[in-house]
């Protein structure tokens, strides 16, 4: 039953998106993903990468944002506009890592995710909670990778 589960989920998240290049990994062999992530993300050697450097809850004109969701909203905001500028999409991710000051907040980390990236963007992630950032301010800092193909899609 749980190989079923697991072929079924890795089937569906194989063909997710529109670049075939990057491919999400789920082993039968190990548990299913516990949130909103793949255990892996299998990426060509054909392809382009883009590291994108920790996103804060501050948006265009400078103003960090109020509140850890809205924060972390903001952040992944940020990484799509970093994203579109270097010609990619939200289906080129294939890492994110989340650095947080707020213990507990996994629901508020989903939830953004969903709003932002929606429920078909799964890549590996990486959640931390650290005793603090840059700046008391800053509640949530997100890193990401991207990867897609040289020749186009």
């Amino acid at each position: 039953m749980i190989a079923q589960v697991h072929s079924q989920r890795r089937g569906k998240l194989a063909h997710a998106g529109k670049s075939m290049n990057n491919m999400s990994v789920n082993p039968t062999m190990i548990h299913e993903p516990l949130g909103l992530y793949s255990h892996a993300m299998k990426v060509e050697s054909s392809c382009e990468w883009l590291t994108i450097a920790g996103q804060l809850g501050v948006d265009s004109t400078g103003h960090v944002v109020d509140g850890f969701r809205e924060q972390t909203e903001q952040a992944l905001r940020n990484i799509l506009a970093c994203l579109e500028a270097s010609s990619m999409s939200k289906e080129d991710l294939v890492k994110l890592t989340i650095y947080s000051t707020m213990p507990g907040c996994i629901g508020d980390v989903q939830a953004a995710r969903r709003k932002v990236l929606g429920d078909s963007i799964l890549p590996p992630s990486t959640l931390l909670i650290v005793a603090g950032l840059a700046s008391p301010e800053f509640l949530v800092e997100i890193e990401a990778w991207a990867a897609r193909k040289c020749d186009g899609r």
